[in-house]
């Protein structure tokens, strides 16, 4: 990976951390995840306002750009790609929920300062389109009946039957944090599997 020489100084720090992650090392997928989480949550939040959402959409941000790092470009700030998958991920989220959004027009600034655009529409979908999703929540179903028990099972209840993380830790007799934790792992699992599909949500 070509050195970014016009990056800031926290640039050059991450652009280190992602050089360090792609080559094997788990802490610096740690660093990175702790530098931004909180950013990311917040501007979540404010895009979907629910906490259970934004946080949901926080760690498959992360999932997204850790399994995407090797088409990182040092050309530009690791944190202004972040904000960028983050966004469009919850743009996609907003889109399907058919979530109203208002004052959204507007960019949101990371924290080098720079401008990270928003736009939402919030069209609903048309028979065909519905149709297609509906197709593709089938494929889905497939892939994640591939996955192992613990994790199908967590992302069934997560995202088929709807249940909020307390309500999983419940059910399955887990801790909190270990139902957060093992469904990253197990969305990190699902987007592996689904790179050997062409249909994807």
């Amino acid at each position: 990976m070509v050195k970014g020489n016009n990056l800031s100084d926290k640039g050059k720090r991450d652009l280190q951390l992602v050089e360090k992650a792609l080559n094997g090392d788990q802490l610096a997928y740690g660093n990175l995840m702790e530098m931004y989480r909180e950013s990311i949550y917040f501007m979540m939040l404010k895009m979907v306002r629910t906490e259970d959402d934004a946080e949901d959409l926080t760690i498959e941000a992360f999932g997204k750009a850790f399994n995407r790092l090797h088409q990182y470009s040092p050309s530009f700030a690791f944190s202004t790609w972040l904000f960028k998958i983050a966004s469009n991920n919850a743009i996609d989220f907003i889109r399907k929920k058919r979530i109203k959004v208002t004052s959204m027009d507007s960019a949101y600034t990371n924290d080098d300062g720079e401008s990270v655009g928003i736009d939402v529409s919030s069209e609903a979908k048309n028979p065909a389109e519905e149709t297609m999703h509906l197709e593709k929540v089938e494929v889905m179903r497939e892939i994640v009946k591939k996955l192992k028990p613990r994790y199908r099972d967590l992302i069934e209840k997560r995202y088929f039957q709807e249940l909020s993380y307390e309500e999983i830790a419940d059910d399955m007799s887990l801790p909190l944090g270990t139902v957060k934790a093992q469904l990253f792992r197990a969305r990190a699992f699902l987007a592996d599997m689904m790179k050997h599909t062409k249909d994807t949500i």
